[in-house]
């Protein structure tokens, strides 16, 4: 989420790379023909995370873009349904839903910008203002605190987070608010999700986990794969309103 307006060309830049991405992002490969993600072109995938949840996600950096900015893109049984750029404060910058399409962008000037940085000294409020090319706006609250643990997932050191946030509509309405945990790497400077609960501004509850299971690197079996393998059953068998709220969830 950057701290500062973009100029025009800068969102054509982003929105080019969505294009490219949802017409030729996928490549096929022998043998059986499966499907990778191919990041755009002048991008550079670093990072492949196969979650809970059915999801299956993609980090890759992109040479024009500013420096510490790195994208993410989603897929779930479906393809690809979700992609967005943060900065290396891991404010969101940009983000597109795919179905149906639409762009999100940070609002400039907020309240009290996320910092990744504060959160590494033990925790970080936020308070932002986030604008769809639909017409919405929206406001997020909230905070991430260490809790102190040290998590290991597939061979990987992660710090484990509390949080909780609130988004509302421009009446104050509102749409969702969550609680639980999450796992960060200090190096990436990247969020990874975990056990939580949400729900939908009307008070109840959904438990939902996407926490990652397995960390894929460039020349590993499996590295930019776009079918999600954990999961995939258990969510197909939940009531479609689960899966709605966790395709709205993500506000960073």
């Amino acid at each position: 989420m950057a701290q500062t307006v973009h100029a025009a060309g800068d969102e054509m830049q982003g929105m080019k790379l969505m294009v490219t991405i949802l017409a030729g992002g996928l490549a096929l490969t022998a043998p059986g023909f499966a499907q990778t993600f191919a990041p755009p072109e002048g991008c550079s995938a670093f990072l492949t995370v196969q979650s809970r949840g059915c999801r299956v996600s993609h980090h890759y950096r992109c040479e024009q873009d500013r420096p510490g900015e790195q994208w993410r893109s989603d897929f779930d049984q479906e393809g690809l349904f979700f992609s967005s750029k943060i900065d290396a404060e891991a404010q969101w910058i940009e983000s597109y839903e795919m179905f149906p399409p639409v762009k999100q962008m940070l609002e400039p000037n907020p309240a009290d910008p996320a910092s990744f940085s504060d959160l590494l000294g033990g925790a970080d409020s936020f308070d932002f203002a986030l604008s769809r090319d639909n017409g919405e706006r929206t406001r997020v609250t909230g905070f991430d605190r260490l809790t102190g643990q040290t998590v290991t997932i597939d061979g990987i050191a992660l710090k484990q987070t509390r949080f909780e946030f609130t988004e509302r509509d421009a009446s104050g309405t509102v749409l969702r608010r969550a609680h639980g945990n999450e796992y960060i790497h200090p190096d990436w400077r990247l969020f990874f999700a975990g056990p939580s609960r949400w729900d939908a501004g009307d008070g109840n509850e959904l438990a939902i986990d996407g926490s990652p299971v397995s960390f894929v690197f460039p020349g590993e079996p499996g590295f930019l794969a776009t079918e999600p393998i954990f999961d995939c059953d258990a969510i197909l068998s939940q009531a479609p309103a689960i899966h709605r709220l966790e395709r709205a969830s993500h506000v960073r």
